[in-house]
């Protein structure tokens, strides 16, 4: 038997293994806090270098070199007034009029025969662009800013021939040749030349995409979602279809496009790269993450909100859309959000299905020709030219803020329709 002498001999020992063990979980704590912190400072770290750099690269890209070159329409023969110059064929009419053939005049006066050979061959056009929007301008003299060439940017960057880049720096000593903002380079669609391409027909390739994968994908993902939660009996056969759905979720998105290949473009065999077979072929792939999503926005919704509700006399209907689908509404556009995001990335599954057309012009609906985003940003970037580089880092912001614009909808539309219980 332990007397009580052992038994106040033996404290000592025992407060001092617990003080040692106290002390272990307090430095363990410490470490996990600074390993947590340290991951943080990382990927906030990382985050800045990838914006920043993107940001350096492409800010290039929002400019092109431009030749300054005045031009005086009273003496050049153009004829035209508001009403002729509104209407379609009018930039056909100033071609046939001379116009080419004035602005290479005038730059050569300007800057002489070298420098006016290192003008665009389609500057005309944005000289007629402007002469539709004001007539006025044939009344007098105007200055215009108009592309340079491929070679004579080159040459501004350092790059290209000696012969060029001593052309190049000679043009803007004299105050002939700048880098300019470009807004055109909004407004454009693709081009051969890195001096006039531009991201509009992609950007409302990627808009009508977009589109059509949310009309499909949303409501069928939220139906089957309420469906399997609230209606399907649970039996073997709805065990194997949450199998497949969680399946799907993780499949690549390239066999996505094979199913569009081999399904949507063989019933609509003549909108191989129309924006409604990429939405579809979008959709197919978005919808089980709503599915899933959807599921678990639903199941976090409390019991007693449905027995509530049943208790106060509404049909099971009413209960699934007048009082769980309202509140599990914010869950489920979370997971849309993930999965519009996923897909405004996507290329694989859209190359498979034609959508890396050379699109000239912005399409006109959802059955017209078009291209998006991202197969934009992967045709320039295997592009030689460097300034189709610039371009691709400036395409990656505009990609960038299209989804930042998207996702902020998403959240504000969240956030409008959470309740709390």
């Amino acid at each position: 038997m332990t007397s009580p002498a052992d038994t106040e001999a033996r404290r000592p020992t025992r407060s001092a293994a617990f003080e040692k063990r106290l002390k272990q979980r307090y430095a363990q704590e410490r470490r996990f806090k600074l390993f947590g912190l340290f991951a943080i400072i990382v990927s906030i770290a990382i985050l800045f270098v990838l914006l920043g750099n993107m940001t350096i690269n492409g800010v290039g890209g929002f400019q092109r070199a431009e030749l300054q070159v005045p031009i005086d329409f009273a003496e050049s023969g153009l004829a035209g007034d508001a009403a002729s110059l509104s209407q379609p064929g009018a930039v056909q009419t100033l071609e046939m009029q001379g116009l080419p053939e004035i602005v290479a005049f005038a730059a050569e006066q300007r800057m002489g025969a070298a420098g006016a050979e290192q003008l665009s061959q389609d500057a005309w056009r944005e000289v007629a662009e402007d002469l539709r929007a004001d007539p006025g301008m044939l009344r007098g003299q105007e200055t215009f800013w108009l592309p340079a060439s491929g070679d004579l940017a080159s040459g501004m960057d350092g790059e290209g021939s000696p012969e060029m880049q001593a052309l190049a720096a000679q043009l803007e000593r004299e105050g002939y040749l700048e880098k300019r903002f470009d807004w055109g380079f909004l407004t454009r669609s693709d081009a051969t030349d890195p001096q006039q391409v531009g991201v509009w027909g992609a950007l409302k390739g990627s808009i009508l995409t977009m589109i059509v994968t949310l009309a499909l994908a949303f409501p069928i993902g939220v139906l089957s979602a309420l469906y399997l939660e609230e209606y399907a009996p649970k039996n073997r056969w709805t065990d194997i279809i949450e199998v497949s759905i969680n399946n799907l979720a993780a499949v690549p998105s390239i066999i996505f496009g094979l199913l569009g290949l081999a399904v949507f473009l063989w019933i609509f065999p003549n909108m191989r790269s129309a924006p409604l077979v990429g939405g579809m072929t979008l959709a197919l792939m978005t919808m089980p993450v709503i599915v899933i999503s959807g599921r678990n926005a639903i199941k976090a919704v409390p019991p007693s909100i449905r027995d509530g509700a049943l208790a106060v006399g509404a049909s099971p209907v009413q209960v699934v859309f007048h009082h769980v689908l309202p509140l599990a509404l914010p869950g489920i556009l979370t997971g849309t959000i993930i999965g519009m995001a996923r897909a405004l990335g996507e290329t694989a599954p859209l190359l498979l299905i034609g959508m890396r057309a050379f699109v000239a012009t912005p399409p006109d609906g959802f059955t017209s020709p078009a291209t998006v985003l991202p197969v934009q940003i992967f045709l320039w970037s295997d592009e030689i030219d460097r300034g189709f580089i610039e371009r691709t880092s400036a395409a990656i912001i505009v990609l960038l803020l299209f989804l930042l614009v998207m996702n902020a909808l998403a959240i504000y539309l969240r956030n409008k329709f959470e309740k709390t219980w």
